[in-house]
Formats: C-alpha cells, structure tokens, sequence
C-alpha cells in the first residue's frame, strides 16, 4: 500500500483528491494539511511514502517545505501539485528536492500512475513541464558569478547563521549582510534564503 499525505489550502480540492487517490486498491490518504509547515510535520511523524504537495499555499510555500524536507532526509517523496507552471517555479521546485511535478488537470488515473511512478523512485513530469525543462537545459544559461564577500556570506547563510551572526563573524554591519543578501539573490534568480543556497549549490558555488 503507498501511503500519501495531502497538502493543499483548498478543503474541497483535499477532499476530492482523498476520494480519487482511496478509490484506487493501492493507494491510501493517511492525512491531509492546508499549509506546508503542517504537511512537514505529518511527513515526519507518519513517514508517508508520497507527499502531494500544493505549490502555493497562504500557510506556508511548497517550496520551502520541500526543501526542509529534502534537508531533513525524510523518506517520502514530494510531488508537486499545482496550477502554476512558470519556469521560476518549475526549476525552484526540482532544485529543492521535488520528485515530480504536475498540473491539476490531470485525469485521475495518470494522477494515480504518477503517484505509483514516484513511489518506485520515478521523476513524474507533466508534458508542458518536461518541455520547459528541456528548453532551459538547452540553453544553457551562464553560470553566477559572486563577489568573495558574498560567497563567505552565503556560506553562513547554509550554515543557518542569522543575518546578526553573520554580522559578527565577517565584522561588517547586519545591514552590509542584508545589501550583500539582496544582491545575492539578484545574482541568483531567487528571492528567499533557502533558494539561494539551493542555486550556489548546483552551480557550485559553494565547493570548498
């Protein structure tokens, strides 16, 4: 039996999605969360072998949780399950650690293949996703450059140091940190600290 949680800020798309997935013989809802900080404490505690995931929620972004999650070394694996399929948020959510990443409307049974799909260790991918994927990896876009000052920075910042502490250990102002931070970010493409770190990463940016 493949064990699900739902994350997802609408009652009424929680409930039908429950329906849909527990009609099927091997798939099971165990729980369900309007916001990503909930799901993350269900993934933790009942140790889920899906996560379906909403993507934006007024309780807490799908990308972050999903990032945390893949930090924390939890076992389930997240798919992504939104109405949005910007490029941002594509690439943001397979950096952070998503094994799939679809598009509500969807049948049920391909909803339910992809989840039986992600659950044998599977990358499930919607068609118009795929595509903009293959398209950014063709392109090959340069990689960031960041100043010393903002590497040493962004070293801190993966180590979970505050802007404060950051302050303290390179003698500058936590107001330089936050100007060296917004230029990080812009240099980056992101807009949050979690997705920075995720980016220098796989650029290698970071590499000692």
């Amino acid at each position: 039996m493949i064990r699900i949680v739902l994350a997802d800020d609408h009652p009424v798309v929680r409930e039908g999605l429950r329906a849909m997935l527990n009609a099927e013989p091997d798939l099971e809802v165990v729980a369900d969360a309007a916001a990503g900080p909930q799901a993350e404490a269900l993934a933790a505690r009942l140790r889920p072998d899906i996560v379906l995931m909403d993507l934006r929620m007024p309780g807490g972004g799908g990308v972050d949780s999903i990032a945390r999650m893949t930090q924390a070394g939890l076992p389930c694996r997240v798919i992504v399950l939104t109405t949005y399929e910007t490029d941002r948020d594509i690439l943001r959510a397979v950096e952070a650690g998503a094994a799939g990443y679809l598009l509500k409307d969807l049948p049920r049974a391909e909803l339910a293949d992809a989840v039986r799909a992600a659950a044998r260790g599977e990358t499930v991918l919607a068609p118009s996703v795929a595509a903009r994927l293959v398209d950014r990896l063709r392109t090959k876009p340069e990689r960031p450059r960041l100043s010393d000052r903002e590497t040493a920075v962004l070293r801190l910042v993966a180590e979970g140091c505050t802007n404060a502490e950051i302050g303290r250990r390179l003698f500058i102002g936590e107001s330089t940190v936050k100007t060296h931070l917004l230029r990080i970010f812009g240099k980056l493409g992101v807009d949050d600290r979690t997705a920075a770190v995720i980016s220098a990463m796989r650029h290698g940016l970071l590499d000692r």
